[in-house]
C-alpha cells in the first residue's frame, strides 16, 4: 500500500491512495501554523481507527447487517503532553442499532480491537521507519 503526499500551501497537503486514486487533504491548526481547513494528521489516525473498526464490525456481522440500523463509533484519543503526542488512550464508543443482540455486537467489536483492526494494531506496532531524503537513505 503506498501513498503520495504533496504540498499545497502554508501547512496543508493532500495524500492520494495509490490503490484506490482517493485523495484526502490534512492540514495543521492555527496555533501550529496553519489554517485548520482540513483533519490534522492525528485526527485522521483516529479517523482511521474507528473506519477500520467499524468496517470489521460489518464483515463480521455480515449475515447480520441487513438487521443493522444504526452503527457508529465516537473515537476519542488522549494524547502525550509532550512530544511526540502520541496518542495514549483511545475509548471507541460504538453506537448500534438494530435487530442484534448485544453479544453479537461485543463478539465483533471484541474480533475487530482484538485481531483484525489492522489500522488499531499499527498504533501499537512495532514499526521499522525508513526515511529517504532526495534519494538519500539517513
Amino acid at each position: 500500500m503506498k501513498v503520495n503526499l504533496k504540498w499545497q500551501e502554508k501547512l496543508k497537503f493532500e495524500s492520494t491512495g495509490e490503490t484506490t486514486g482517493h485523495t484526502v487533504a490534512m492540514d495543521a491548526n492555527e496555533a501550529a501554523g496553519g489554517d485548520a481547513s482540513a483533519p490534522s494528521p492525528m485526527e485522521m489516525v483516529l479517523h482511521g481507527a474507528a473506519g477500520c473498526m467499524a468496517i470489521d464490525m460489518g464483515v463480521i456481522l455480515r449475515h447480520h447487517m441487513e438487521k443493522v440500523t444504526k452503527l457508529e463509533i465516537e473515537a476519542d484519543g488522549e494524547r502525550a503532553e509532550t512530544e511526540p503526542k502520541y496518542y495514549k488512550h483511545i475509548t471507541m464508543n460504538i453506537i448500534i442499532d438494530g435487530d442484534i443482540t448485544a453479544k453479537q455486537a461485543q463478539r465483533a467489536a471484541d474480533l475487530s480491537k482484538d485481531k483484525y483492526c489492522s489500522a488499531v494494531h499499527s498504533l501499537v506496532a512495532d514499526v521499522d521507519l525508513k526515511v529517504i531524503l532526495n534519494g538519500a537513505a539517513l
